[in-house]
Protein backbone atom coordinates (compact mmCIF):
# COMPACT_ATOMS: atom_id res chain seq x y z
CA UNK A 1 0.00 0.00 0.00
CA UNK A 2 1.58 3.32 -1.11
CA UNK A 3 -0.31 5.08 1.93
CA UNK A 4 1.77 3.25 4.30
CA UNK A 5 4.58 5.24 3.97
CA UNK A 6 2.51 8.06 4.61
CA UNK A 7 1.37 6.58 7.89
CA UNK A 8 0.80 8.71 10.74
CA UNK A 9 2.34 7.14 13.96
CA UNK A 10 1.32 9.25 16.39
CA UNK A 11 -2.07 7.97 15.57
CA UNK A 12 -1.59 4.32 14.34
CA UNK A 13 0.92 3.65 17.41
CA UNK A 14 -1.20 4.17 20.10
CA UNK A 15 -4.37 2.97 18.35
CA UNK A 16 -2.06 -0.45 18.35
CA UNK A 17 -1.05 -0.51 21.81
CA UNK A 18 -4.63 0.27 23.45
CA UNK A 19 -6.11 -2.41 21.54
CA UNK A 20 -3.18 -5.05 22.04
CA UNK A 21 -3.65 -4.53 25.56
CA UNK A 22 -7.27 -4.57 25.83
CA UNK A 23 -6.87 -8.09 24.65
CA UNK A 24 -4.90 -8.72 27.49
CA UNK A 25 -7.44 -7.16 29.85
CA UNK A 26 -10.14 -8.43 28.46
CA UNK A 27 -9.02 -11.79 29.00
CA UNK A 28 -8.00 -10.82 32.87
CA UNK A 29 -11.32 -9.55 33.41
CA UNK A 30 -13.37 -12.24 31.54
CA UNK A 31 -11.68 -15.42 32.56
CA UNK A 32 -14.02 -16.06 35.62
CA UNK A 33 -16.98 -14.81 33.89
CA UNK A 34 -16.08 -17.77 31.18
CA UNK A 35 -15.79 -20.16 33.99
CA UNK A 36 -19.41 -19.70 35.71
CA UNK A 37 -21.16 -19.56 32.79
CA UNK A 38 -20.12 -23.27 31.98
CA UNK A 39 -18.11 -22.41 29.28
CA UNK A 40 -13.78 -22.05 28.65
CA UNK A 41 -11.66 -19.09 30.57
CA UNK A 42 -10.83 -17.66 27.05
CA UNK A 43 -13.90 -17.82 25.35
CA UNK A 44 -13.82 -13.90 25.56
CA UNK A 45 -10.21 -13.60 24.74
CA UNK A 46 -10.54 -15.23 21.49
CA UNK A 47 -13.54 -13.28 20.47
CA UNK A 48 -11.60 -10.09 21.04
CA UNK A 49 -8.50 -11.11 19.25
CA UNK A 50 -10.62 -12.06 16.41
CA UNK A 51 -12.53 -8.65 16.72
CA UNK A 52 -9.54 -6.84 16.81
CA UNK A 53 -7.44 -8.58 13.36
CA UNK A 54 -11.08 -7.73 11.84
CA UNK A 55 -10.74 -4.33 12.99
CA UNK A 56 -7.16 -3.80 11.92
CA UNK A 57 -8.55 -5.52 8.22
CA UNK A 58 -11.31 -2.45 8.22
CA UNK A 59 -8.53 0.18 9.64
CA UNK A 60 -6.37 -1.02 6.44
CA UNK A 61 -9.09 -0.97 4.00
CA UNK A 62 -10.21 2.59 5.05
CA UNK A 63 -6.96 3.85 4.80
CA UNK A 64 -6.41 2.33 1.23
CA UNK A 65 -9.84 3.56 0.14
CA UNK A 66 -10.55 6.80 -2.13
CA UNK A 67 -12.08 8.96 0.79
CA UNK A 68 -14.48 10.49 -1.76
CA UNK A 69 -16.11 7.32 -2.54
CA UNK A 70 -17.76 8.14 1.39
CA UNK A 71 -19.23 10.83 -0.32
CA UNK A 72 -21.25 8.81 -2.69
CA UNK A 73 -24.48 9.87 -2.83
CA UNK A 74 -25.76 5.89 -3.45
CA UNK A 75 -23.38 4.83 -0.90
CA UNK A 76 -24.66 7.40 1.69
CA UNK A 77 -28.56 6.64 0.83
CA UNK A 78 -27.52 2.96 1.56
CA UNK A 79 -25.59 3.87 4.98
CA UNK A 80 -29.17 5.90 5.54
CA UNK A 81 -31.91 2.96 5.07
CA UNK A 82 -29.55 0.20 6.85
CA UNK A 83 -29.34 2.88 10.01
CA UNK A 84 -33.07 3.89 10.19
CA UNK A 85 -33.96 0.48 9.37
CA UNK A 86 -31.56 -1.04 12.40
CA UNK A 87 -32.56 1.39 14.74
CA UNK A 88 -36.61 0.70 14.02
CA UNK A 89 -36.16 -2.85 14.47
CA UNK A 90 -34.65 -2.80 17.59
CA UNK A 91 -37.35 -0.94 18.90
CA UNK A 92 -39.68 -3.94 17.66
CA UNK A 93 -37.68 -6.95 17.80
CA UNK A 94 -33.90 -6.09 19.61
CA UNK A 95 -32.64 -8.26 22.33
CA UNK A 96 -32.57 -6.28 25.82
CA UNK A 97 -29.60 -6.14 27.42
CA UNK A 98 -29.04 -4.10 31.07
CA UNK A 99 -32.52 -2.49 30.36
CA UNK A 100 -31.94 -1.65 26.55
CA UNK A 101 -33.30 -2.94 23.58
CA UNK A 102 -29.77 -2.51 21.53
CA UNK A 103 -28.66 -6.10 19.69
CA UNK A 104 -29.02 -8.13 17.31
CA UNK A 105 -28.28 -11.92 17.35
CA UNK A 106 -26.44 -12.74 14.60
CA UNK A 107 -24.80 -16.32 15.06
CA UNK A 108 -22.52 -16.12 17.54
CA UNK A 109 -22.05 -12.53 18.29
CA UNK A 110 -24.38 -9.74 18.85
CA UNK A 111 -24.38 -6.72 16.78
CA UNK A 112 -25.08 -3.01 18.04
CA UNK A 113 -26.35 -0.93 15.30
CA UNK A 114 -26.27 2.21 17.87
CA UNK A 115 -22.71 2.04 17.68
CA UNK A 116 -22.12 1.79 13.83
CA UNK A 117 -24.72 5.41 13.43
CA UNK A 118 -22.21 7.15 15.18
CA UNK A 119 -19.33 6.45 12.16
CA UNK A 120 -22.44 6.89 10.03
CA UNK A 121 -23.39 10.48 11.50
CA UNK A 122 -20.07 11.40 11.02
CA UNK A 123 -19.62 10.79 7.44
CA UNK A 124 -22.91 12.02 6.36
CA UNK A 125 -23.36 15.52 8.72
CA UNK A 126 -19.56 16.41 7.41
CA UNK A 127 -21.11 15.46 4.03
CA UNK A 128 -24.35 17.46 4.03
CA UNK A 129 -22.78 20.75 5.92
CA UNK A 130 -19.75 20.42 3.52
CA UNK A 131 -22.74 20.48 0.37
CA UNK A 132 -24.19 23.86 1.75
CA UNK A 133 -21.00 25.95 2.86
CA UNK A 134 -21.75 28.89 0.62
CA UNK A 135 -24.84 28.79 2.01
CA UNK A 136 -23.51 29.19 5.91
CA UNK A 137 -23.83 32.02 7.80
CA UNK A 138 -24.36 33.20 11.51
CA UNK A 139 -27.86 35.11 11.07
CA UNK A 140 -29.75 32.13 9.38
CA UNK A 141 -27.96 29.20 9.92
CA UNK A 142 -31.01 26.73 10.18
CA UNK A 143 -31.87 28.12 6.57
CA UNK A 144 -29.95 25.71 4.56
CA UNK A 145 -29.17 23.07 7.74
CA UNK A 146 -32.58 22.66 9.22
CA UNK A 147 -32.93 18.90 6.80
CA UNK A 148 -29.49 17.70 8.00
CA UNK A 149 -30.40 18.54 11.77
CA UNK A 150 -33.83 17.02 11.73
CA UNK A 151 -32.85 14.20 10.49
CA UNK A 152 -29.85 13.55 12.93
CA UNK A 153 -32.71 14.72 15.71
CA UNK A 154 -34.78 11.67 14.76
CA UNK A 155 -31.79 9.37 14.90
CA UNK A 156 -31.15 10.67 18.44
CA UNK A 157 -34.58 10.17 19.47
CA UNK A 158 -34.68 6.16 18.21
CA UNK A 159 -31.44 5.91 20.05
CA UNK A 160 -32.80 7.22 22.86
CA UNK A 161 -36.15 5.25 23.26
CA UNK A 162 -34.21 1.87 23.17
CA UNK A 163 -33.28 3.62 25.74
CA UNK A 164 -29.31 3.85 25.08
CA UNK A 165 -29.00 7.18 27.08
CA UNK A 166 -25.34 6.81 26.35
CA UNK A 167 -25.37 6.18 22.57
CA UNK A 168 -27.83 8.44 22.08
CA UNK A 169 -25.88 11.45 23.99
CA UNK A 170 -23.05 10.74 22.37
CA UNK A 171 -24.12 11.07 18.72
CA UNK A 172 -25.98 14.53 20.14
CA UNK A 173 -22.27 15.84 20.88
CA UNK A 174 -20.79 14.67 17.64
CA UNK A 175 -24.10 16.48 16.04
CA UNK A 176 -23.31 19.68 18.27
CA UNK A 177 -19.94 19.76 17.44
CA UNK A 178 -19.78 19.67 13.78
CA UNK A 179 -22.46 22.17 13.47
CA UNK A 180 -20.40 24.56 15.89
CA UNK A 181 -17.67 23.98 13.69
CA UNK A 182 -19.75 25.09 10.74
CA UNK A 183 -20.77 28.29 11.78
CA UNK A 184 -23.82 27.45 14.36
CA UNK A 185 -24.09 30.42 17.16
CA UNK A 186 -22.52 29.17 20.22
CA UNK A 187 -24.36 31.34 22.69
CA UNK A 188 -27.55 29.47 21.04
CA UNK A 189 -25.81 26.64 21.70
CA UNK A 190 -24.79 27.27 25.48
CA UNK A 191 -28.61 28.52 25.66
CA UNK A 192 -30.38 25.68 24.56
CA UNK A 193 -28.28 22.87 26.55
CA UNK A 194 -28.28 24.98 29.71
CA UNK A 195 -31.84 25.19 29.50
CA UNK A 196 -31.52 20.83 29.06
CA UNK A 197 -29.36 20.70 31.71
CA UNK A 198 -31.15 22.92 34.51
CA UNK A 199 -34.50 20.82 33.42
CA UNK A 200 -32.59 17.55 33.98
CA UNK A 201 -31.24 18.34 37.43
CA UNK A 202 -34.32 20.70 38.73
CA UNK A 203 -37.33 18.17 37.55
CA UNK A 204 -36.32 15.05 35.62
CA UNK A 205 -33.58 14.12 39.29
CA UNK A 206 -35.97 14.85 42.21
CA UNK A 207 -39.33 13.23 40.21
CA UNK A 208 -36.94 10.31 39.25
CA UNK A 209 -36.13 9.80 43.23
CA UNK A 210 -39.08 10.13 44.56
CA UNK A 211 -41.20 8.09 42.83
CA UNK A 212 -38.32 5.55 43.22
CA UNK A 213 -38.79 5.53 47.00
CA UNK A 214 -42.10 5.20 46.81
CA UNK A 215 -41.79 2.45 45.06
CA UNK A 216 -44.02 3.37 41.80
CA UNK A 217 -40.96 3.62 39.18
CA UNK A 218 -39.06 -0.18 38.00
CA UNK A 219 -37.38 1.00 35.17
CA UNK A 220 -33.66 -0.05 35.05
CA UNK A 221 -32.37 2.89 33.26
CA UNK A 222 -34.32 5.59 35.28
CA UNK A 223 -33.18 3.01 38.51
CA UNK A 224 -29.85 3.93 37.49
CA UNK A 225 -30.12 7.44 37.24
CA UNK A 226 -31.28 7.52 41.15
CA UNK A 227 -28.51 4.96 42.01
CA UNK A 228 -25.70 7.77 40.82
CA UNK A 229 -26.99 10.00 43.44
CA UNK A 230 -26.05 8.08 46.37
CA UNK A 231 -25.36 4.29 45.21
CA UNK A 232 -24.65 3.24 48.73
CA UNK A 233 -28.10 3.21 49.67
CA UNK A 234 -28.69 0.26 46.20
CA UNK A 235 -25.77 -1.29 46.89
CA UNK A 236 -27.39 -4.99 46.44
CA UNK A 237 -29.52 -4.01 43.28
CA UNK A 238 -28.43 -0.81 40.66
CA UNK A 239 -25.93 0.75 42.91
CA UNK A 240 -23.80 -2.28 43.20
CA UNK A 241 -21.61 -1.70 40.07
CA UNK A 242 -20.82 1.74 41.61
CA UNK A 243 -20.25 0.51 44.99
CA UNK A 244 -17.89 -2.32 43.89
CA UNK A 245 -16.08 0.47 41.07
CA UNK A 246 -15.21 2.16 44.29
CA UNK A 247 -14.16 -0.79 45.68
CA UNK A 248 -11.88 -1.98 42.72
CA UNK A 249 -10.44 1.79 42.48
CA UNK A 250 -9.32 1.64 46.22
CA UNK A 251 -7.62 -1.61 45.99
CA UNK A 252 -5.55 -0.67 43.52
CA UNK A 253 -4.12 2.61 44.77
CA UNK A 254 -0.65 3.58 42.65
CA UNK A 255 0.47 0.03 41.31
CA UNK A 256 -2.42 -2.57 41.89
CA UNK A 257 -2.56 -5.79 43.29
CA UNK A 258 -0.85 -7.47 39.70
CA UNK A 259 -2.30 -8.73 36.68
CA UNK A 260 -4.73 -11.53 36.93
CA UNK A 261 -5.33 -10.66 40.97
CA UNK A 262 -8.56 -8.61 40.72
CA UNK A 263 -11.35 -9.29 43.71
CA UNK A 264 -13.84 -7.51 42.12
CA UNK A 265 -14.26 -9.45 39.16
CA UNK A 266 -14.88 -12.88 40.68
CA UNK A 267 -18.27 -12.31 40.78
CA UNK A 268 -18.83 -8.68 42.69
CA UNK A 269 -18.57 -6.33 39.99
CA UNK A 270 -20.73 -6.99 36.84
CA UNK A 271 -19.98 -6.34 33.68
CA UNK A 272 -15.80 -6.13 34.27
CA UNK A 273 -15.21 -6.96 30.93
CA UNK A 274 -17.26 -4.20 29.16
CA UNK A 275 -18.42 -0.91 30.66
CA UNK A 276 -16.15 -1.04 34.17
CA UNK A 277 -12.95 -2.65 32.85
CA UNK A 278 -10.84 0.26 33.86
CA UNK A 279 -12.13 -0.54 37.41
CA UNK A 280 -10.37 -3.81 36.85
CA UNK A 281 -7.50 -1.95 35.12
CA UNK A 282 -7.10 0.20 37.72
CA UNK A 283 -7.46 -2.42 40.28
CA UNK A 284 -5.02 -4.92 39.45
CA UNK A 285 -2.10 -2.26 37.30
CA UNK A 286 -3.13 0.79 39.49
CA UNK A 287 -3.87 4.15 38.82
CA UNK A 288 -0.37 5.17 36.86
CA UNK A 289 -1.37 2.33 34.25
CA UNK A 290 -4.61 3.39 34.30
CA UNK A 291 -3.41 7.44 33.54
CA UNK A 292 -0.57 5.86 30.33
CA UNK A 293 -3.87 4.42 29.06
CA UNK A 294 -5.81 7.55 29.20
CA UNK A 295 -2.95 9.33 28.30
CA UNK A 296 -2.50 7.12 24.86
CA UNK A 297 -6.23 7.83 24.36
CA UNK A 298 -5.55 11.70 24.80
CA UNK A 299 -2.58 11.41 22.29
CA UNK A 300 -4.62 9.42 19.64
CA UNK A 301 -7.34 12.94 19.91
CA UNK A 302 -5.13 16.04 20.14
CA UNK A 303 -3.67 13.89 16.97
CA UNK A 304 -6.90 13.69 15.12
CA UNK A 305 -8.09 17.41 16.31
CA UNK A 306 -4.70 19.14 14.62
CA UNK A 307 -4.95 16.65 11.43
CA UNK A 308 -8.39 18.37 11.17
CA UNK A 309 -7.13 21.97 11.64
CA UNK A 310 -4.46 21.52 9.41
CA UNK A 311 -6.73 19.90 6.29
CA UNK A 312 -7.76 22.32 3.75
CA UNK A 313 -11.00 20.43 2.94
CA UNK A 314 -14.16 21.63 5.07
CA UNK A 315 -15.15 18.00 4.64
CA UNK A 316 -12.07 16.31 6.03
CA UNK A 317 -11.95 18.88 9.26
CA UNK A 318 -15.37 17.97 10.12
CA UNK A 319 -14.96 14.37 9.56
CA UNK A 320 -11.76 14.88 12.24
CA UNK A 321 -13.84 16.86 14.72
CA UNK A 322 -16.87 14.65 15.08
CA UNK A 323 -14.18 11.31 15.28
CA UNK A 324 -12.39 13.33 17.99
CA UNK A 325 -15.48 13.98 19.72
CA UNK A 326 -17.21 10.82 19.63
CA UNK A 327 -13.77 9.29 21.25
CA UNK A 328 -13.25 12.12 23.60
CA UNK A 329 -17.31 11.79 25.21
CA UNK A 330 -17.32 8.21 25.01
CA UNK A 331 -14.14 8.09 27.14
CA UNK A 332 -15.34 10.83 29.42
CA UNK A 333 -18.97 9.07 29.72
CA UNK A 334 -17.16 5.41 30.25
CA UNK A 335 -14.92 7.11 33.58
CA UNK A 336 -17.11 9.41 35.00
CA UNK A 337 -19.22 6.39 35.20
CA UNK A 338 -16.56 4.15 36.93
CA UNK A 339 -15.78 7.21 39.11
CA UNK A 340 -18.88 7.96 39.89
CA UNK A 341 -18.99 11.50 38.48
CA UNK A 342 -22.07 10.77 35.95
CA UNK A 343 -24.74 8.20 35.99
CA UNK A 344 -24.10 4.64 34.03
CA UNK A 345 -24.82 4.79 30.92
CA UNK A 346 -23.46 1.53 28.94
CA UNK A 347 -20.48 3.18 27.42
CA UNK A 348 -17.56 1.12 26.94
CA UNK A 349 -14.25 2.61 26.89
CA UNK A 350 -12.61 2.94 23.30
CA UNK A 351 -10.15 0.18 22.40
CA UNK A 352 -9.99 -1.56 25.61
CA UNK A 353 -13.81 -2.88 26.49
CA UNK A 354 -14.82 -6.45 24.84
CA UNK A 355 -17.06 -6.03 22.25
CA UNK A 356 -17.25 -6.55 18.53
CA UNK A 357 -19.45 -3.41 17.19
CA UNK A 358 -17.75 -0.75 19.63
CA UNK A 359 -14.32 -2.43 18.12
CA UNK A 360 -15.43 -1.94 14.74
CA UNK A 361 -16.91 1.06 14.29
CA UNK A 362 -13.75 2.74 16.17
CA UNK A 363 -11.67 1.11 13.12
CA UNK A 364 -13.82 2.57 11.24
CA UNK A 365 -13.08 6.54 12.27
CA UNK A 366 -9.68 5.56 12.74
CA UNK A 367 -8.96 4.33 9.32
CA UNK A 368 -10.92 7.27 7.93
CA UNK A 369 -8.76 9.49 9.66
CA UNK A 370 -5.49 7.55 9.24
CA UNK A 371 -6.58 8.12 5.29
CA UNK A 372 -6.79 11.77 5.55
CA UNK A 373 -3.27 11.87 7.60
CA UNK A 374 -2.04 10.06 4.99
CA UNK A 375 -3.17 12.41 2.29
CA UNK A 376 -2.18 15.73 4.20
CA UNK A 377 1.11 13.89 4.50
CA UNK A 378 1.64 12.85 0.68
CA UNK A 379 0.62 16.82 -0.34
CA UNK A 380 3.25 18.25 2.60
CA UNK A 381 6.23 15.94 1.36
CA UNK A 382 5.18 16.36 -2.98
Amino acid sequence: MRKLKYLDYFIAVPYLILSLFGIVMVYSASADIGSQNGGSPVSYLIKQAIYVVMGLVIVAFMLSLNINKLRNRSVLRLAGWLAFGALFLLIAMGQTINGAAGWFHLGPISIQPAEFVKFYVIIWLANAIDHRQDELQVENWWVPMWRPVLICCIIVILIFVQPDMGGAAINAAIILVMCLASGFNYRRAIVYFSGLFLFIVGIVFPIAVKFTESGHVHNYKLLRLVAFINPFDHAQTVGQQLVNSYYALSNGGIFGVGWGNSIQKTGYLPEPNTDFIMAIVAEELGLVTALILIALLFTIIMRIVLVGIRSHSAYQSLVCYGSATYLTIQTLFNLGGVLGMLPITGVTFPFISYGGSSTWTLALVMGVVLNISARQNRERQA
